[in-house]
């Protein structure tokens, strides 16, 4: 870790997480203390269904909701926002957001998890074929690029109108700065942007006929943007030489956050969704299109991962009327259940397979709520056992220790099921959280030390959770059924 005395007390950045149901911030020292904070709802549903499989939100409510966050952050500061110098933002990975030359949107984001485009990405991924051996991942439905291809078949009027399309952390970042047309490399990846080569392929855009105006300029995440606009800083109430920062994938932010930055290193994310990420000497390569590989921040190593379908999500979508502090306080005492789940409550998995088909299961019946909840907990932890050993097979170098992150951890009895069913030790930082991994962006930015250095000063562990050895061989059989569950579906070879 770096000595205290390299990183000033006297600056403040803040991070931006732009996720699913809100906005949160978050205004931290440069040891990684957070100071302040501020969270605000969407206004309307979180994830509004057009039509069965779609899914479209309103990047007004965004700005409202993020907005809203910095200015209760800020007026949290108190006197010392005075002593703000960075922020970056973090969003949802392979939302497509179009906006016009002036930064107005020319339709609602089509989100992450909308299953529409998938005729195009099918002829994505033809074009793609020859550089899915380069760069390690092939095109799927979770790609921004098939979305944009979709917009220009479907929807040419308004494909005609867009000027840009971007990423919900680019939108956020321009709204600060008034700079549009800027990205980074983690948030392009699925927009078909070449994280090897750092360039976009003209040969792919020409063969799609996709307009190449359409795509920003790319940095690294944690470059400098720009200062904030004078009326924005002055409408927020912080200092006028506060620069806007590259950002990230909230994925990638979160991995920060966890701590995972050296070779070596896995985090897992568990928010709405579960998102595995490592860090890789070596670009690791999956024509499946399972994994993809972001280019660190740092720009010398590689993050494999990839992003499941399943998650958090299946608990709100069943459970959320419930008490699930309560439940969570039973779910051990229920466990190994004798149902079999995999927690996909959408049509569709991208990882660890890729089946735009997969529907979710649960078979046996359980004798109480409790059950039930516990069988889902054990449910996600299959899901990333099954990552995990994904990851391996294609030769990625996977440990016994995971960092992880996300509003997942605060579950005492998901974490030891977690451990349990992966045979690893999870490691929990104080701020597991996306925000965070913005702010850690911003601090290295102003710093001028390296993301994984930052990470280093920055992110503390609060705990670690142990798999309990003598659950080991009833744990291995639980996930030996749901290996098979999986298999007899078709979804595992």
């Amino acid at each position: 870790m770096a000595e205290r005395s390299q990183w000033s007390d006297q600056m403040i950045v803040i991070g931006i997480d732009l996720g699913t149901q809100g906005a949160r911030a978050l205004a931290v020292d440069l040891s990684g203390q957070v100071l302040a904070s501020g969270a605000q709802s969407f206004g309307r549903s979180a994830l509004a269904a057009v039509a069965p499989g779609w899914f479209e939100q309103s990047p007004c409510s965004w700005r409202e909701a993020v907005f809203g966050a910095l200015h209760e952050a800020v007026a949290a500061l108190g006197p010392a926002s005075r002593h703000v110098r960075a922020i970056s933002a973090c969003g949802t990975s392979g939302t497509l957001c179009l906006v016009d030359a002036q930064g107005r949107s020319v339709r609602d984001a089509i989100m992450y998890s909308d299953a529409r485009a998938s005729d195009e990405a099918a002829a994505c991924a033809d074009v793609w074929q020859p550089w899915v051996d380069k760069v390690g991942f092939a095109i799927s439905t979770s790609f921004a690029l098939p979305r944009l291809l979709w917009v220009q078949r479907h929807e040419p009027h308004l494909y005609a109108q867009a000027r840009w399309a971007l990423s919900p952390a680019d939108l956020v970042l321009a709204w600060l700065t008034g700079r549009w047309g800027i990205s980074d490399w983690c948030n392009m990846l699925k927009s078909g942007y070449d994280t090897v080569s750092c360039v976009w392929p003209q040969q792919v855009f020409a063969a799609l006929q996709v307009d190449e105006r359409l795509l920003p300029a790319v940095q690294a995440p944690g470059a400098n943007i720009g200062r904030l606009l004078p009326a924005v800083a002055a409408d927020l109430g912080l200092p006028q030489e506060v620069v806007a920062v590259s950002g990230a994938t909230d994925g990638t932010a979160s991995q920060l956050a966890s701590g995972a930055a050296a070779p070596g290193a896995w985090n897992t994310t568990i928010g709405t969704t579960l998102v595995v990420k490592g860090v890789s000497q070596e670009l690791v390569v999956d024509p499946a299109g399972r994994v993809y590989c972001h280019r660190h921040p740092d720009g010398h190593h590689w993050l494999p991962g990839g992003a499941s379908s399943t998650g958090g999500d299946c608990l709100s979508q069943r459970f959320g009327a419930k008490d699930l502090s309560a439940l969570d306080a039973t779910a051990l005492a229920h466990s190994p259940t004798p149902l079999t789940v995999y927690p996909l409550v959408r049509r569709g998995e991208r990882f660890p397979f890729v089946r735009p088909d997969a529907e979710g299961f649960v078979l046996g019946a359980a004798d109480s709520l409790a059950e039930h909840y516990a069988a889902h907990l054990e449910g996600i932890a299959c899901v990333e056992r099954l990552a995990y050993e994904t990851l391996a097979e294609l030769g990625a170098p996977v440990g016994d220790t995971i960092y992880t992150a996300g509003g997942g951890v605060r579950g005492a009895a998901l974490s030891q099921l977690r451990a349990d069913i992966t045979g690893r030790t999870l490691c929990v930082a104080a701020v597991p959280e996306a925000a965070m991994g913005a702010a850690i962006l911003a601090a290295a930015a102003i710093t001028g030390h390296g993301v994984g250095e930052t990470v280093a000063a920055m992110v503390h562990i609060d705990h670690t959770v142990a798999p309990r050895p003598h659950m080991r061989e009833r744990y291995d059989q639980l996930y030996a059924r749901f290996r098979s569950a999986c298999a007899e579906r078709g979804y595992l070879s």
